[in-house]
């Protein structure tokens, strides 16, 4: 744990990624106690006001703005933050068990059940992931639960092509061979040997996929596919917002601030993992 932080603290991107990644970690865990007026509460007399520095810790002062329903932008963006990271976080761990787990088996077995499931993940590859989360999401209907069960399908795809070439490189090490040859069955193979040499690389596509889906919660939010009011969701700020940026830009700016803010810190506390537990790449720079 030590030398991950030393090596942490010695990349200025990685640091900077992992300290933004807390900040919005932090401020949806600690969102009830910050003070925050309430996202949905309506002040039609405070409409589309703009951003006030001034007097931020007094009562009734809006330090990013109003929407049109008087409605306080930074309590907004900071209650989205909540439901945009359970959103992701919930389908990223949803996918990357399905797809870990199909990966391990893909490698293992190889044959007919590898082909089988490489073939389907070719077919879901080839169809445009948004579109395809689109036609679920109408089909469904929207809700959070529907919303994490499409990420889900649109995640779990790249875990199972990685894990597989993994897995297929593991099953012949000499661990491997030793557990087949003292009789150890196959699903213990795969859950005590196999799964915990897969896990630093499920690690690092499960931070590369956060942002992805949180990308992809925002369009689908903005299309009114996503999270529903009274909710609020940095997607349908965005949507809502639209029609009065000539007049009010605040009331879209900062949301899209906040998304490309989180997007990039979660790349590059990724980029900066698949180069700690890559040896390789660590070597090369």
């Amino acid at each position: 744990m030590k030398s991950f932080f030393s090596a942490l603290l010695q990349s200025r991107a990685g640091l900077f990624g992992f300290v933004l990644v807390t900040v919005f970690v932090l401020a949806a865990i600690l969102a009830p106690f910050l003070g925050l007026p309430s996202p949905t509460r309506s002040d039609l007399l405070a409409r589309m006001a703009p951003p006030t520095w001034t007097g931020l810790f007094s009562p009734g002062a809006h330090p990013l703005g109003t929407d049109e329903l008087g409605r306080d932008i930074l309590s907004r963006i900071v209650y989205g933050s909540r439901v945009t990271l359970i959103v992701a976080c919930s389908a990223v761990v949803l996918g990357g068990v399905v797809g870990v787990l199909l990966g391990i088996i893909a490698g293992y077995y190889r044959g007919i059940v590898d082909r089988v499931l490489m073939r389907i993940v070719d077919i879901q590859l080839a169809l445009p992931l948004m579109l395809l989360a689109l036609l679920v999401v109408a089909a469904l209907g929207p809700s959070t639960r529907n919303l994490i069960i499409v990420l889900a399908l649109t995640s779990w795809l790249r875990y199972a092509r990685i894990i597989r070439g993994q897995v297929l490189a593991l099953r012949e090490r000499e661990f491997i061979l030793s557990a087949h040859a003292i009789g150890a069955g196959t699903w213990r193979i795969m859950l005590r040997h196999l799964l915990p040499n897969v896990l630093t690389p499920a690690l690092v596509i499960a931070t590369l996929e956060l942002a992805r889906i949180i990308i992809m919660d925002a369009a689908l939010s903005f299309l009114g596919l996503g999270i529903q009011p009274p909710n609020p969701s940095w997607g349908r700020m965005l949507s809502d917002g639209r029609v009065y940026i000539s007049t009010a830009w605040w009331i879209v700016t900062f949301p899209g601030i906040a998304i490309l803010l989180t997007v990039l810190s979660v790349n590059l506390l990724g980029d900066w993992l698949r180069d700690y537990f890559d040896p390789k790449l660590r070597t090369s720079r």
